[in-house]
C-alpha cells in the first residue's frame, strides 16, 4: 500500500474548520439572540417596578438660591471632558464628571419630566415618608406633597403637615379614588357600551337612508318609517347621554391639593388620578403587587398621552389578528403554488422563469409590496368594491381606505415565496416510490396527492408559515400604506354584524414601537415603553414560533417511517 493513500487526511482536508466555524457562528448568533433578550427585559421590566421618591435640595450654580426638586432617579451617567464640554460644563483633562437623570413629574409647572444633575447628590438627598406620586390620566407623574381633599369646593379631610403623612387621612383619599375608578368605569361602559351601540344603529339606520336615496326607492312611507326609528333612536341617546353627564358631574365634584417639593400649591380633578403612592413607606410586597398590576394595565388597557403612557392592548389585539388571517391567506395560496410546480408543470422554460420570479421576489424590499398593495388591493380593488356595493357611500371610502383584509393580502404576498419554497423542499425530500407505490395499488394522482404526499410534507408547510410569521409580524413599513395607524378608535372585531370588521384600521406592536421610539413628542419618557413593547413583541414571535414548532414536530413524528 503506498504511504501517501495510508496516510490520514489533515486537519483543513477532513472539513473539521468548516464544522467548528458553523458551530462558532451559531453559538454568537445564540449568545447575541439571548443578550438582545436581557437588554429589553432589564431596560423594559424594570419600568414597571415603583422606586423610591427622593427630594433634593441643589444649587445649580455658585451664588444662586437653592432649589428643591422631587422625584425618582433613573439613571446616572459619567462624562469625559469632551463630553461634559459638549454640555456645557468645563473640566480638567483627564477627569470624569457625573450626572444624574431625576424624574421630576409636573409636567404642567415645569414644562419636562426629567432633569439632569451635575455633581455628588449623596449628601443633598432625603426620602420623606409622606412624599407623593401621583399617577394620572393626563401630563404624567406628579411628585409632592398630599395636602387636602375637596369636594364641591369644601375640605373632605386634610393631611397631616408632617413629612411623615397621616394614616387615617390616607385611607380616605384612597377610598375616594376608589369611588373615582368606579364612576370612570360607568362612564366608559355609558360612552362605549351602550352609547356606542346607539351610534352603530343610527349610523345603519342612515347607510340604509342613503341606499334607498341612491336607488330612488325612498319614498315617503320609507322616509316615515325611517324618521320613526330616528327619533327612537335620539330618544334612547337623550337618555344615556344625560345618565354620561350626571356621571362625568359626580367626576368633577372631588379636587386634590398638592404642594410641590418647592412650596407651590397645586389643585387638579381627583379624576384624573389613578393612584396615589407613598412608594418610601412601602415593602417589598406591596411593590411587588404593585408591579403585577403595572404589567397587567400595560398588557389590557389602552394606550394614553400621545401612546406615551398607558397599555398596548389594541396594538397585541391587532398583531394577532394580523397574523391569523395572514396565516389563512397565505398557507393555500402558498401551497397550491408549490404543490403545481413541483407536481404538475413541466420542466420547461416557464417553470424554470417561475421559480427563479419566486426566489427573487423573497429579496423586494417590504416597502416595495406596500407600495404594491396600495396601489392593488386599496385603490384597484377597493376601489372598485366600493363603486359597486356601496356607492351611496361615496365619496366617503369604505375598502377604498387601508384595512386589516389589505394589510393581511399585502403580508401575505410579501411572505408567499418563504412559504412556496418550504413547500416545494419538502415535496422533494418525498421518496418517488411512495407515490408509484400508491398509483399501482390504484389510487388517482389526485388521491395520493392529498392522502400521501401533502401530509407526508405538512412539516415542511409549517415551516414554511414559520418563516412568514416571523418575518411579517415584525414589518412596518408596508403596514404604514395600507392600514395601520397610531391609535385606532375601535378594534377590528367585536359584537356587532359582521362581527369582524375587515375595513377598519388596526394598531400593530412594530408601528407602536416605531411611533414611540421616533415620533413620540417626549422620547425620554417613552424609552422605557420603547423596551417593554419590543419584549412583548419578540414574546409574542417565541409562543407563535414554539406552537407551530410542536405542531411540526408532531406531524414529523407521524410521517417520518413514510418519508424514508
Amino acid at each position: 500500500m503506498n504511504r501517501q493513500d495510508s496516510a490520514q487526511p489533515g486537519w483543513w482536508a477532513s472539513g473539521a474548520p468548516g464544522i467548528w466555524l458553523t458551530a462558532s457562528a451559531v453559538a454568537i448568533s445564540l449568545l447575541a439572540a439571548l443578550g438582545v433578550m436581557l437588554l429589553l427585559a432589564v431596560k423594559g421590566l424594570a419600568f414597571f417596578w415603583q422606586a423610591d421618591l427622593v427630594e433634593v435640595e441643589w444649587v445649580s450654580a455658585p451664588g444662586e438660591a437653592p432649589q428643591r426638586f422631587a422625584g425618582e432617579l433613573v439613571g446616572s451617567e459619567t462624562l469625559s471632558a469632551v463630553r461634559a464640554q459638549m454640555l456645557g460644563q468645563s473640566i480638567p483633562e483627564g477627569q470624569t464628571l457625573v450626572r444624574h437623570q431625576l424624574k421630576v413629574g409636573n409636567r404642567e409647572l415645569s414644562g419636562r419630566d426629567f432633569r439632569w444633575l451635575t455633581g455628588q447628590l449623596e449628601e443633598h438627598l432625603r426620602w420623606p415618608a409622606g412624599l407623593t406620586v401621583l399617577e394620572r390620566l393626563e401630563r404624567g407623574n406628579f411628585y409632592g406633597y398630599w395636602l387636602r381633599l375637596l369636594r364641591d369646593g369644601e375640605v373632605v379631610v386634610s393631611a397631616d403637615s408632617s413629612d411623615v403623612g397621616d394614616p387615617l387621612s390616607w385611607r380616605v383619599l384612597q377610598d375616594a379614588l376608589d369611588r373615582q375608578s368606579v364612576l370612570r368605569r360607568q362612564a366608559l361602559e355609558l360612552r362605549n357600551g351602550k352609547i356606542g351601540e346607539v351610534l352603530h344603529a343610527l349610523e345603519r339606520l342612515e347607510n340604509r337612508r342613503a341606499s334607498w336615496a341612491w336607488r330612488n326607492q325612498l319614498d315617503e312611507a320609507r322616509e316615515a318609517e325611517l324618521q320613526r326609528r330616528h327619533d327612537a333612536i335620539m330618544d334612547r341617546y337623550t337618555r344615556l347621554e344625560r345618565q354620561l353627564f350626571a356621571v362625568e358631574d359626580e367626576l368633577k365634584r372631588d379636587r386634590i391639593v398638592m404642594r410641590t417639593a418647592s412650596g407651590q400649591e397645586v389643585e387638579m380633578p381627583l379624576a384624573q388620578v389613578l393612584r396615589a403612592l407613598r412608594p418610601n413607606t412601602m415593602g417589598v410586597m406591596a411593590k411587588s403587587w404593585l408591579y403585577l398590576q403595572r404589567i397587567w394595565e400595560f398588557l389590557s388597557s389602552y394606550p394614553r398621552e400621545a401612546n406615551t403612557e398607558g397599555g398596548v392592548f389594541p396594538a397585541i389585539f391587532g398583531t394577532a389578528l394580523l397574523v391569523l388571517l395572514l396565516s389563512i391567506f397565505v398557507t393555500p395560496l402558498g401551497v397550491v403554488t408549490a404543490v403545481y410546480m413541483h407536481e404538475y408543470a413541466s420542466d420547461g422554460l416557464v417553470s424554470r422563469l417561475v421559480r427563479i420570479a419566486v426566489n427573487n421576489l423573497a429579496g423586494v424590499p417590504s416597502v416595495v409590496y406596500g407600495i404594491f398593495g396600495l396601489g392593488l388591493f386599496v385603490y384597484a380593488i377597493g376601489g372598485s368594491i366600493d363603486a359597486l356595493l356601496f356607492p351611496e357611500r361615496l365619496p366617503r371610502p369604505t375598502f377604498g381606505t387601508g384595512g386589516l383584509l389589505w394589510a393581511s393580502l399585502t403580508l401575505a404576498l410579501l411572505t408567499m415565496p418563504v412559504v412556496i419554497v418550504a413547500t416545494e423542499e419538502g415535496l422533494t425530500r418525498i421518496p418517488r416510490s411512495i407515490r408509484e407505490g400508491s398509483l399501482a395499488l390504484g389510487a388517482t394522482r389526485l388521491e395520493t396527492l392529498w392522502r400521501l404526499t401533502l401530509p407526508i410534507a405538512s412539516p415542511a408547510m409549517i415551516t414554511g408559515l414559520i418563516l412568514a410569521i416571523a418575518r411579517a409580524a415584525g414589518e412596518v413599513a408596508p403596514l404604514m400604506l395600507v392600514g395601520v395607524v397610531k391609535l385606532a378608535p375601535s378594534l377590528p372585531l367585536d359584537g356587532h354584524f359582521p362581527f369582524l370588521h375587515l375595513d377598519r384600521k388596526f394598531m400593530h406592536l412594530g408601528f407602536h414601537i416605531y411611533d414611540l421610539g421616533f415620533q413620540s413628542p417626549n422620547v425620554e419618557s417613552s424609552r422605557p415603553l420603547v423596551y417593554a413593547t419590543a419584549l412583548l413583541l419578540v414574546i409574542i414571535f417565541v409562543v407563535l414560533n414554539m406552537v407551530a414548532i410542536m405542531v411540526r414536530n408532531r406531524l414529523w413524528a407521524r410521517y417520518r417511517t413514510m418519508d424514508t
